[in-house]
Formats: structure tokens, C-alpha cells, sequence
């Protein structure tokens, strides 16, 4: 199977077709995700640019008979699925566990009462630096951040 994309902003596009699951990783989706722009046809696009839409769809690949006359984006969605949704999140959720939880470190001179600040009206569970250790090396998908408060010498 290839993907087959579509970047568009208003009136304007481009379009690339039979992406390996790599290629569509490498110069498209990593670059998206972080905010980097897309170099494709003649211009960069950013999905920070008012209006862009991303289209990804996956399917056969498309032969040089199925791309000509300009009918390759025709042919593209008549034999293949959008799978734009499901690819971006997939691709998503694999950029949040590579870079695992963000880590704060928080001086004060009151170490317990900045720790009552934080906690005040959540639900809290105290857990042993072994256990916090394997969540985050583990990569727990449900840790979103490590707040460490140290107190000032």
C-alpha cells in the first residue's frame, strides 16, 4: 500500500503521491507535528498557515497511466481510504511516548507548602521513588509531567 497526500491552504495545493509509510513519516508528518514546514511543489507549508488542511490517503500505488492528465488525485481517492484521522493521531501518540514526560524542577523556600499548593483540590496518591521511576522509564502513557520541588539551600 501508499500514501498518497494533499496540502492545501484556501485555493491552493499540492500534492505527492506512493509514499512509503517512511517517506510519509519523514518529510511529512514529523515536519507537520513540530510546526517545520512541508517543502512540496513550489512552496513550504506549515500547519500553523491560516486555513492548511492535511489529507492523507492510503491505498495501491498509482502508475504513471494513473497519474497523468492531472487525474492522480482522482484516481487516489477513488481507489484509496482517507486515513488522515487515524494516521496523525497514531503519529501523535508515537512523538508523546518517544519524548516520554515533561520534568520540572521547582526551588522554594517552603518545599511542603509549595507541594499543598499543587495538590490543593486534586486527586492525589503518594507513590515510592521506585514506583514513580518505572512509570516514567516505562513510559506510562497516562504520566504527562514530573514535578520535582526541591527546597533552596
Amino acid at each position: 500500500m501508499a500514501f498518497h497526500i494533499e496540502v492545501a491552504t484556501g485555493r491552493r495545493h499540492a500534492r505527492s503521491f506512493n509514499l512509503s509509510e517512511e517517506e510519509l513519516g519523514r518529510t511529512v508528518l514529523d515536519p507537520w507535528l513540530s510546526g517545520r514546514p512541508i517543502l512540496l511543489g513550489d512552496r513550504k507549508w506549515t500547519r500553523d498557515d491560516e486555513d492548511s488542511r492535511l489529507r492523507i490517503l492510503e491505498g495501491p500505488e498509482l502508475s504513471v497511466q494513473d497519474l497523468a492528465f492531472s487525474q492522480g488525485w482522482a484516481n487516489a481517492e477513488r481507489a484509496s481510504a482517507d486515513v488522515t484521522g487515524a494516521v496523525l493521531e497514531t503519529a501523535t501518540e508515537g512523538r508523546r511516548a518517544q519524548r516520554g514526560p515533561a520534568a520540572i524542577v521547582i526551588r522554594t523556600d517552603s518545599a511542603v507548602g509549595t507541594l499543598a499548593e499543587i495538590v490543593s483540590g486534586h486527586d492525589t496518591e503518594t507513590v515510592s521513588l521506585e514506583a514513580a521511576r518505572g512509570r516514567i522509564d516505562g513510559r506510562d502513557p497516562a504520566v504527562a509531567a514530573v514535578i520535582l520541588v526541591v527546597e533552596r539551600d
